[in-house]
């Protein structure tokens, strides 16, 4: 079993404070004839570019063609670049913005330990109050792999640490 972590280790490196990010875009494009494998290029070219988040969902266009919703959340100030990304890799005629702000709660980083290693863990605080428990990934995954366990157990473990 993973050891606690004390209440006094779980405040970790602060990595950012809580707060209201202003002025960002998102940017929505439809995309029902490009290869989807592009896309991790795209988004790889995105985030380069500045973007905060990308994502695709997909979706069901007319006539019954499979398709996908591009997601790019920006700051506005950073919209030439993103357009320009966007024409350039893809093969949409058009971009629909919307306007928004964002709630970003602290983030704190942390370490703990499991039955099979350590583990960086991110931790969300709003108002000061924990609620969000994030173990990394690509640290289970390694650890998993390792340890020839189940990659959820890891997870687990670093969860029940906090």
């Amino acid at each position: 079993m993973a050891r606690k972590v004390r209440e006094e280790e779980l405040k970790g490196k602060l990595l950012e404070k809580e707060h209201l990010d202003p002025d960002l875009l998102e940017l929505s494009a439809n995309l029902d004839d490009m290869n989807p494998e592009f896309l991790a290029h795209v988004f790889d070219r995105l985030f380069a570019a500045g973007a905060k988040d990308v994502w695709a969902v997909p979706i069901l266009m007319k006539k019954g063609r499979p398709a996908v919703t591009l997601k790019v959340l920006c700051p506005a100030v950073l919209l030439p670049k993103i357009e320009d990304v966007v024409f350039a890799e893809t093969t949409t005629l058009g971009l629909r913005y919307h306007p928004l702000d964002c709630h970003r709660l602290e983030k704190r980083l942390v370490e703990v330990e499991t039955p099979w290693g350590k583990v960086p863990v991110k931790l969300g605080y709003k108002e000061g109050q924990l609620t969000q428990i994030s173990p990394e990934f690509e640290a289970c995954k390694a650890l998993a792999l390792k340890a020839q366990v189940p990659l959820k157990a890891v997870y687990e473990a670093a969860k029940q640490a906090c």
